[in-house]
């Protein structure tokens, strides 16, 4: 905590995910989280070897230019290659403690989405995540959210709605944020891709133009195996 009356720089964000591919969904919510609490900038993390999803389609370079391509015209996006740059399991708490120690005291805000904050107690040292940053859970409006045990107390405990708590401390405050969640998957996309029909507005331009002549995505198979 500061002391009365002070406040912190603005915060980063840090969104994290498999961007197999990056689609209009992901930059159009991480851009209201990032009006909506004052960040300075987003920081977009694709992942290496995500542990609790199904490995990627396409390699790291293709998801990485995908992503550099869609975020391009917006200066306050930046696409951190940490997690593919690092050998093994892609965990969130090596990213935060990286961006921890260089960036302190400058507050941290790691982004999720409803389900990915319900799955918490399935990542590695999901305690220890409050304690490097603020998490901003994403949620669609009306929508209800019901966690359960320790997630549960957690939110209790954490829980702010006052969007100025983010500047007042580095870490520690769970934010319940409203975005407008359009229906669009990564998984619907590559289908599309691969059956030789057009991802035409569910994507950047920029973005489409790499997926048609991808052979990542046009001869892909979706192996369900698990990283």
């Amino acid at each position: 905590m500061t002391p009365a009356g002070q406040t912190l720089p603005a915060p980063v964000g840090v969104f994290g995910g498999t961007f197999d591919p990056v689609h209009h969904g992901h930059l159009r919510a991480a851009l209201e989280v990032l009006d909506s609490c004052g960040l300075a900038a987003m920081r977009l993390v694709p992942a290496g070897q995500p542990p609790h999803r199904n490995r990627p389609v396409a390699g790291a370079e293709e998801r990485l230019r995908l992503l550099q391509v869609a975020t391009a015209g917006e200066p306050r996006f930046a696409v951190d290659e940490s997690e593919l740059r690092r050998a093994g399991p892609s965990y969130t708490i090596d990213t935060l403690t990286v961006l921890r120690a260089a960036l302190h005291p400058q507050p941290l805000c790691l982004v999720l989405g409803a389900d990915a904050f319900l799955g918490l107690p399935d990542w590695h040292r999901w305690r220890e995540l409050a304690e490097l940053a603020h998490l901003v859970v994403m949620h669609r409006p009306g929508a209800p959210l019901r966690p359960e045990g320790d997630l549960a107390q957690l939110l209790a405990a954490r829980r702010s709605d006052d969007v100025g708590d983010l500047r007042r401390r580095s870490a520690g405050v769970v934010r319940l944020q409203p975005v407008t969640q359009l229906d669009i998957s990564s998984t619907a996309i590559r289908a599309l891709v691969r059956d030789g029909r057009d991802p035409r507005y569910l994507v950047p331009d920029a973005v489409r133009d790499l997926l048609v002549g991808s052979s990542s995505y046009r001869h892909s198979v979706e192996v369900q195996v698990r990283a």
